[in-house]
This record gives structure tokens, sequence and C-alpha cells, in this order.
């Protein structure tokens, strides 16, 4: 198993370089590929800050990434929790943080829309700071 950097997946969704594009393609249909929480995040903010993809784009990149045959994501169901919310209207990093909190039944932020949000999508009690 092979684990990726950031734009190593970047090149494979966007494919803006022709030649690193078709490196990372031939890596990830030869080999299996692990991708880290951190990588999936980073890679979240990269395709929506400097390629400009919209929240329907995004999540169909991740999802179509994560569907891979070869591709294992770090905590899989936190990750395809976190699309879920995603596309319920969630920021994709602030929805990984919900989807990954463990055995944690409160979560605190001084983020209020994020509390909102998390008690309309989660049963965690939150504590709005």
């Amino acid at each position: 198993m092979i684990a990726v950097d950031t734009n190593v997946l970047v090149r494979f969704v966007v494919r803006d370089d022709e030649i690193q594009a078709a490196r990372a393609a031939a890596l990830i249909r030869a080999n299996e590929i692990w991708v880290s929480k951190t990588v999936l995040l980073e890679t979240d903010w990269v395709l929506r800050s400097l390629y400009s993809f919209s929240p329907e784009n995004l999540a169909g990149a991740l999802r179509a990434l994560a569907g891979l045959r070869t591709v294992f994501l770090e905590d899989e169901l936190a990750a395809a929790k976190a699309l879920d919310w995603f596309n319920e209207g969630l920021d994709f990093a602030d929805a990984l943080h919900l989807a990954s909190v463990g055995n944690a039944r409160r979560f605190a932020t001084y983020d209020r829309n994020l509390a909102q949000q998390a008690r309309r999508t989660t049963t965690l009690e939150t504590i709005s700071l």
C-alpha cells in the first residue's frame, strides 16, 4: 500500500498537468492507495480554494475517488458520513471533525453556525462557547 500526498490526488482529479496526471492515474490504477484524513481535508481545501470547485463538484470528486477499488480511506465510515453531511450543507472540514469525534458525547465550538448544524445533524450535545 502506498500513502499519497494531496498533490497526487489533486493532479488525478484536476488533470491540469498532463504528465503528472498520467503518473498519478497510473499509480492509483496499479497500487493500493492510502488516503489519510489530513490529505482528504487538504484536498478539499485545494480544490475549493485554488480550483474553485463547487460543493457539488467537490462532493462528486471526493466520492468518485473514495469509490475506486484501489483507494482506501483512513476512517472510511467517518469520511462517508462527512460527505453525506457535506451534501446537506455542512462545510466538509467541519463535517469530518464531527464525524471523527470517536466516543465523545459532547462537542464544543466557538462557531455558532457549526454548533447549530451539529445539533441538527448529530446526537452530540453541543456546547456553543
